[in-house]
């Protein structure tokens, strides 16, 4: 899927805060090797780095075109380094101690077996912290997904949004944590985020959650979709004098393997 680092970052303060809570948790003092899966554009992975300066830091990416502004990062941290693979093809090295993912596996299939696969593969004593979105059932997805599967878009969007299938809940999180046998830490936190400008929400979509529409429409057809989404998200998110109420739900899941 296509990536557009520069509309990504567009609300860095909101979409950075979910990492630092999530890393918040993760308790390594010293760990080796650092792996961040999902890194985007590296500025939070770099963070990383310079929190555990004798530690080898990777971020690992789908997108070229977010490796490739990663690689440009000003004043890099020298332990840190980027490459480009798939998610669902990576597999822990000997001696990773810590493996973040942040806002990345809510687009990989089967991400639960991935992170039991993870968890069997992981030495005892590693840290494994994930958060994803628990916003699917927000008015900002679920008007997206009716009008994709409205008469009009049906025949050019049917089977390109995903939903359901997502996210778990914490409960079954925490549960597939525990039973992987690591001491498990989950938790949810919904953020009232408040937007500025000319349909923020529209805006704040447009890097993440419309990326599938945006990539499988041509672009006539995506102006047309976007005008008529614009018109709902206005009506479901009303503007104030002070800016507009973006809720985001999210979900957290830290964890240590145990000896």
């Amino acid at each position: 899927m296509k990536w557009d680092p520069e509309k990504y970052t567009q609300f860095s303060s909101h979409r950075d805060r979910p990492f630092f809570d999530l890393t918040a948790r993760v308790a390594a003092s010293s760990p080796a090797r650092v792996v961040d899966l999902g890194c985007g554009t590296g500025v939070l992975t770099a963070a990383l780095a310079a929190r555990w300066p004798q530690a080898q830091v990777t971020g690992l990416d789908s997108s070229q075109d977010m490796v490739d502004a990663a690689r440009t990062l000003e004043d890099a941290p020298s332990n840190l380094d980027f490459v480009h693979g798939r998610i669902e093809d990576w597999n822990p090295e000997p001696g990773t101690d810590v493996v973040v993912s942040n806002a990345a596996l809510q687009w990989v299939p089967g991400h639960r077996d991935l992170l039991r696969r993870w968890a069997k593969q992981l030495d005892a004593g590693a840290w494994l912290a994930v958060q994803v979105p628990g916003n699917f059932t927000a008015p900002s997805h679920v008007l997206m997904r009716e009008l994709a599967a409205s008469a009009a878009w049906a025949p050019k969007l049917d089977g390109v949004l995903r939903h359901a299938d997502a996210v778990d809940e914490p409960e079954d999180y925490l549960a597939l944590f525990t039973e992987a046998g690591f001491e498990a830490d989950v938790w949810e936190t919904s953020y009232a985020q408040v937007l500025t400008g000319e349909d923020p929400v529209l805006e704040w979509v447009r890097g993440t959650a419309l990326r599938p529409v945006i990539n499988a429409l041509s672009a006539e057809d995506f102006a047309a979709f976007e005008a008529e989404y614009a018109s709902l998200l206005r009506t479901a998110y009303p503007q104030h004098a002070w800016g507009t109420v973006f809720p985001f739900r999210r979900l957290f899941m830290v964890g240590r393997k145990a000896a």
